[in-house]
């Protein structure tokens, strides 16, 4: 094992991952093998063989500072590798290393990854959340999880063998030289995972190959609904999905107008873009990022007269929680793929893009459904209409006046889904068919909606 680059590779990390671990000269016989349990289960969940706990690096800054510490003293007079490998259970064939890094001594302990079962120290199971060691069963979802993956029964783009194994990689070459990288024809496919145990080329392989299979689709809708007339649908991908993101990110820039407002004739006009493109840029790193490859989908980017929907397929990562994903805790749904974004700063383990989008739009912008999550990224139109009319649009529509919350809430759903019944807004609103029927005609007759169609078969088209 190469300890010098193993430990720069990591350090290299922003933060501590949940399967590797830094310390000084840090020694506690016990909670040491909790650690280990701890690591070596936290492995398994992010599908890594190995777990690292290093002495001789600060926590903090990563720098390589060096340590004193003994991995061969004894405890309780017994040595204290015998008194690990007795308590963990079952057996692993863990080990440590020492090496020089900047001329400083440093210690590592491999981990191996659980196997069939979650790794235990003195009987007891634990794992790690964020930075912070914990007990197993105190995170029934993790657990739940840990055993699925452990017995298989959990698919990833690392696991799942790629539909097409004939594959090349000359673009992927090209995109990694281009920032400055350069892969090694003999060990890349290792190094960036894209073999499965059974030495097929995986997903993973698939998609960063010379042809993934798998186009990215932006369609450009008349109105603001699907049911309008189709304009255009302009087609990226089969395509090494790096470079088909580079395509999409930059057809963001032929949508995203630059708007001049004319209708005060002033020496200086203020120029507005359609939407904010890093929001946009953000969203959609994260719909490739996040995307459930494994469904055989890819995400879809839908233009409408009034809006963008980016959708990617999947839910949270069994891990998040809706309160760390709007906190902008980043737990990757496709480990690898993140690590390979990292690597080629395409994103940040800083987890800014959701907050981002938050603070552009609101957590309004988010809306989850059973399979899939949409970012709603609306259009700043500029009214090219003369002044009065410009204020009387502006007065119902731009000022939202009368638009108590209820209200909102209603044109916010029904930009979701046009087609929602008024038993289904009974049943989200949590009131009586009658009220829902009052705030209707409410929006109606000032004109914040429109009903296009008979009411069993129409849809609802909310007005700019």
């Amino acid at each position: 094992m190469n300890i010098e680059k193993l430990v720069l590779d990591l350090c290299a990390y922003d933060d501590e991952q949940e399967w590797f671990e830094f310390k000084e000269n840090w020694f506690q016989p016990e909670v040491l093998g909790e650690y280990i349990s701890a690591l070596s289960n936290a492995a398994a969940f992010h599908y890594k063989t190995q777990a690292y706990f290093i002495w001789g690096v600060n926590d903090e800054t990563h720098e390589i500072v060096g340590t004193t510490f003994n991995q061969y003293c004894d405890h309780n007079k017994e040595p204290y590798q015998n008194f690990l490998a007795r308590n963990l259970s079952p057996s692993i064939n863990f080990s440590f290393e020492e090496g020089t890094v900047d001329n400083k001594r440093v210690v590592v302990l491999v981990i191996p990854a659980a196997e069939e079962i979650p790794t235990a120290f003195k009987e007891k199971r634990y794992i790690r959340i964020g930075s912070s060691k914990a007990n197993l069963k105190d995170y029934p979802k993790r657990e739940i999880q840990l055993f699925k993956i452990l017995d298989g029964r959990v698919e990833t783009i690392e696991t799942l063998p790629a539909k097409y194994q004939e594959l090349t990689f000359s673009k992927l070459f090209g995109y990694y030289g281009s920032k400055g990288i350069v892969l090694n024809e003999k060990t890349f496919e290792k190094n960036l995972g894209l073999r499965n145990k059974d030495g097929e080329y995986n997903l993973l392989a698939q998609l960063l190959s010379d042809n993934s299979h798998f186009p990215l689709r932006v369609s450009i809708f008349e109105g603001e609904t699907k049911g309008s007339n189709l304009f255009s649908v302009r087609e990226f991908g089969n395509n090494c999905l790096l470079y088909t993101l580079d395509e999409v990110l930059r057809y963001a820039d032929v949508l995203n107008l630059i708007q001049t407002d004319e209708s005060e004739r002033v020496v200086e006009r203020p120029e507005t873009p359609l939407f904010d493109n890093r929001a946009f840029r953000e969203a959609i790193i994260n719909a490739i990022l996040h995307n459930l490859w494994i469904s055989g989908n890819e995400p879809m980017i839908s233009v409408f007269s009034n809006r963008i929907e980016i959708l990617s397929r999947g839910t949270l990562a069994p891990a998040q929680t809706m309160e760390g994903f709007f906190l902008g805790e980043s737990i990757p749904v496709n480990e690898k793929l993140s690590e390979i974004f990292l690597q080629l700063h395409i994103s940040e383990k800083s987890g800014r893009g959701v907050p981002k989008i938050i603070e552009t739009y609101g957590k309004e912008a988010f809306t989850f459904r059973e399979n899939s999550i949409v970012v709603t990224i609306p259009l700043q139109k500029i009214k090219k209409v003369g002044k009065k009319v410009g204020d009387k649009v502006g007065d119902k529509v731009g000022n939202k006046k009368g638009l108590n919350s209820r209200r909102q809430r209603i044109i916010t759903e029904m930009r979701d889904n046009p087609n929602i019944t008024t038993s289904e807004l009974h049943q989200i609103l949590e009131i009586s068919e009658t009220a829902v029927e009052n705030n209707l005609t409410f929006l109606k007759e000032n004109g914040y909606v429109e009903r296009v169609g008979s009411k069993k078969t129409g849809y609802w088209k909310v007005l700019e």
